[in-house]
């Protein structure tokens, strides 16, 4: 009645033994380190900068644990964080040189782990920006330039529509806030200004009369205004998160604040330079055209000093060779499906290859067959700033929709730039006007406070429920440790984020757990005042204590996803460690705590007494 098969055993023990391993890392925690890396292809991080950079510590008396050169670059591990602070500081100065700007020293967080718990994944838990420190950012939206870039697509779908209904209009281009449509006659204004209101809803024309021609003025309705300025801070925000992610970090707090500012938190991330380089990039692709028939010298040096021909751009590629572009945009970044780097099969430089969906490979292979021995470049927009990265010959029509970007660039800016790519463009640039670092040690206080607390309420439940209900009591009290083990080792494998919310979220956990023995052996007490045999109440009060716990914790665990489901920040980090402590205090108090009891009493053919406390009153 009260014996557990082996296998049964078999597979606690082996549960048991699986979350001491994966919650083994977290006793070792992690190290404070200073990483140095290279922002430039010329600029190397290798074992010569690692033996100088070793050598002035030395120098110094700065001692460190130890030192990893790999393909980020170069982390120094110390032991603790006074002394990261100061090697920081030295390796700064000791780099800061005209020849060594494309150094970035930045601090770090390395995992202290043995290699051998490193191999199997067993990783420790990320911890919050209250408890493990990482960086704030407050970045302002350029809603201007967000308006600016409306109001282009708005002029560049104009002269499309205008030329597909055959009104002929002398240019049409885009002033400050406005659109400017420029006709030769007043006939021809009108019909414009007809198709304008039935195609441009948002738009609001006007009419007027400059130099001769016959123009209509057009500028965003107040509502149009609106939904322009939301589009772009939920665009920005909705691209922060896909960067973000790419970055690995876990668990990011991205929310707006007002009406053109986000709010971004990273912990553990103490990396600043990588993370404000990702952030705070607006990199979009574009692709046009060469235009061929004006690449001479004469107008080309004309370009260069600001007389550019209209319906151009001028741009100097990477090889430094001035180029003249079109206006017209034939595929956007918009079209692109996947981005990954790579390397150009032909030269072995660092590239990035393009995937485009139909419509764009479609596009792509019209363009390229009409264009046979024509160039087409294909830029980077930055911040309303274009750089022509490439401006192969077309061979031949490229089917298929592949596309690959190369010329001059390092592994790491193709990483940068297919990582960019991939999550999407923002909307609007935007500019990082606050940016913060807490530091790991802050959070130390934060950090033994939680935990004193912790195990403050675990020693007082253990004398507890040792006093109250003798054996059975150390029985869950065991129970009780075998919970918080496995709830450590899931967040651990889960790689979760635990803030200061979470460990309230595990005190709560220890409460539910005791509850749920609690319920078990007043329940056994009961079947024994109603005159049960032991083994019989011992089986009848799991048994029946059963629907009890599974009711009460399906009602909280709806509750915790209903928090996971829709909170953010702070309230998401108690949810996940709530709705986690949940299904392991099921299984302990339950399956754990019932394999100890038979352990103790299962294989006893008569048990005169069980030793549960008072079982007389009543």
């Amino acid at each position: 009645m009260n014996r557990f098969p082996v296998w049964k055993y078999a597979m606690i023990a082996f549960a048991i033994v699986v979350a001491f391993v994966y919650a083994l890392p977290n006793i070792y925690g992690e190290s404070p380190a200073v990483q140095v890396s290279s922002t430039k292809a010329t600029v190397n991080v290798d074992a010569v900068l690692m033996s100088r950079i070793e050598a002035d510590l030395k120098a110094a008396g700065i001692p460190y644990t130890g030192a990893v050169l790999d393909s980020n670059g170069l982390r120094i591990r110390f032991a603790d964080t006074d002394t990261q602070l100061k090697a920081k500081d030295l390796i700064e100065k000791a780099l800061n040189e005209p020849s060594n700007s494309g150094y970035v020293v930045a601090l770090n967080l390395l995992p202290s782990s043995p290699s051998w718990l490193t191999a199997i994944h067993a990783l420790p838990m990320y911890l919050g920006l209250d408890l493990r420190g990482g960086v704030h950012f407050l970045l302002q939206v350029d809603m201007q330039a967000a308006i600016t870039k409306r109001l282009d697509s708005i002029a560049s779908d104009l002269r499309t529509t205008l030329r597909d209904k055959n009104i002929r209009y002398l240019g049409v281009t885009r002033q400050g806030d406005s659109v400017r449509v420029r006709f030769s006659d007043p006939a021809m204004r009108d019909r414009g200004s007809e198709l304008i209101a039935s195609s441009q809803p948002d738009l609001a024309v006007t009419e007027r009369s400059e130099g001769g021609d016959y123009l209509l003025v057009g500028t965003l309705k107040p509502q149009a205004l609106q939904r322009t300025q939301e589009y772009a801070i939920k665009q920005n925000i909705t691209t922060l998160h896909n960067r973000i992610n790419e970055l690995g970090v876990a668990e990011p707090v991205i929310q707006q604040q007002g009406a053109d500012r986000v709010v971004v938190e990273l912990p553990g991330v103490q990396d600043t330079a990588r993370a404000k380089e990702i952030l705070g990039r607006t990199a979009s692709l574009e692709i046009r055209m060469v235009d061929e028939d004006r690449m001479r010298p004469d107008i080309l040096a004309a370009a260069a000093r600001g007389e550019v021909p209209y319906g151009d751009d001028y741009y100097v590629d990477r090889n430094g060779q001035p180029l003249l572009v079109k206006k017209q945009v034939i595929l956007t970044g918009d079209r692109l499906t996947d981005a990954q780097p790579g390397f150009d099969s032909q030269t072995n430089e660092p590239a990035v290859h393009l995937q485009l969906d139909g419509t764009g490979a479609r596009i792509f292979q019209q363009v390229t067959r009409e264009n046979v021995g024509k160039r087409m470049a294909i830029l980077l927009i930055e911040k309303g700033k274009g750089e022509v990265v490439t401006a192969p010959v077309i061979r031949s029509e490229i089917a298929g929709g592949r596309v690959q970007i190369s010329g001059h660039m390092s592994t790491v800016e193709a990483n940068n730039i297919a990582l960019l790519l991939r999550a999407g463009a923002l909307a609007a640039p935007m500019e990082i006007v606050e940016e913060r670092t807490v530091g790991p040690s802050l959070g130390r206080e934060n950090i033994d406070q939680g935990f004193d607390s912790t195990r403050w309420g675990f020693g007082v439940i253990v004398v507890f429920m040792s006093v109250y209900y003798l054996v059975f009591g150390v029985i869950s009290s065991i129970s009780l440790a075998v919970n918080l083990l496995f709830l450590d080792a899931l967040l651990s494998i889960l790689q979760a984020t635990l803030t200061l919310p979470g460990i309230a979220a595990i005190a709560l956990t220890l409460g539910m757990a005791v509850d749920a023995n609690v319920l078990i052996n007043e329940r056994i007490r009961e079947e024994i005042r109603g005159g049960a045999t032991p083994q019989a109440a011992i089986h009848a009060g799991y048994e029946r204590a059963w629907n009890t716990i599974l009711d009460s914790n399906i009602t909280t665990l709806i509750a915790g996803l209903a928090l996971l489901i829709f909170g953010v920040g702070p309230v998401r980090g108690f949810a996940v460690v709530h709705c986690l402590g949940i299904l392991t205090s099921m299984f302990s108090a339950v399956i754990v705590s019932r394999a100890l009891v038979n352990l103790v009493y299962g294989h006893r053919r008569r048990v005169g007494k069980l030793s549960i406390g008072n079982t007389a009153w009543k």
